[in-house]
């Protein structure tokens, strides 16, 4: 089965497949959001999952959170878990065909879910739905590229060629403070529209 459909995503939260979910906000995102001031710039957080960062970032008071997911479970148990967060905010849809404009986008997970084969249709997407100067922010996975994925891999060579074109690259380092399984696995980046 395709993991680019939606039968597949449910059937992974069905069967409760789902160890990307760590059950907390993934640490160095926290540690970003923790520092950024203006709390009524747009967010959007693609391939949201349970949402533990769009629900920590609407406690925090941040206005404009977005969460896309293509799987109804995940939908659901945000608004379960956070009957306050917009409902106008919550959007189950294919991220390559949703629009938008936003000041921030959120990265975590989401790119080694999306088959090898569409990254480039992945860096093209982020880069139309960042608004000019715009940042795309968050963790991508560092380990072999496979294709008994996902999670399928990835290496910062292979990012800095697919994403250089389109972005500056401000941050582009090993995580320092990631969660404990995932020590020495991600990459933080913090990417600027050109």
């Amino acid at each position: 089965m395709k993991s680019n459909t939606q039968i597949f995503w449910e059937e992974k939260y069905h069967q409760q497949v789902t160890g990307w979910d760590m059950g907390i906000v993934s640490p160095p995102l926290k540690t970003f959001f923790d520092g950024l001031s203006n709390k009524n710039q747009s967010i959007l957080i693609p391939g949201a999952g349970n949402a533990h960062e769009a629900i920590y970032l609407h406690q925090q008071g941040f206005t404009q959170v977005h969460v896309i997911d293509l799987a109804r479970p995940p939908i659901t148990h945000l608004k379960n878990h956070c009957p306050s967060f917009p409902e106008k905010h919550i959007h189950q849809i294919d991220f390559f065909d949703f629009k938008g404009q936003f000041d921030w986008i959120f990265e975590q997970t989401f790119f080694c879910a999306i088959p090898p084969q569409r990254r480039d249709e992945y860096v093209l997407q982020m880069h139309s739905l960042l608004k000019n100067k715009a940042h795309l922010v968050g963790l991508l996975f560092d380990f072999p590229l496979t294709d008994e994925g996902p999670p399928f891999g990835g290496s910062t060579d292979e990012y800095r060629k697919r994403f250089q074109h389109y972005f500056h690259f401000h941050k582009f380092e090993q995580a320092y403070n990631s969660h404990p399984k995932r020590q020495g696995k991600e990459i933080f980046i913090n990417f600027q529209k050109k």
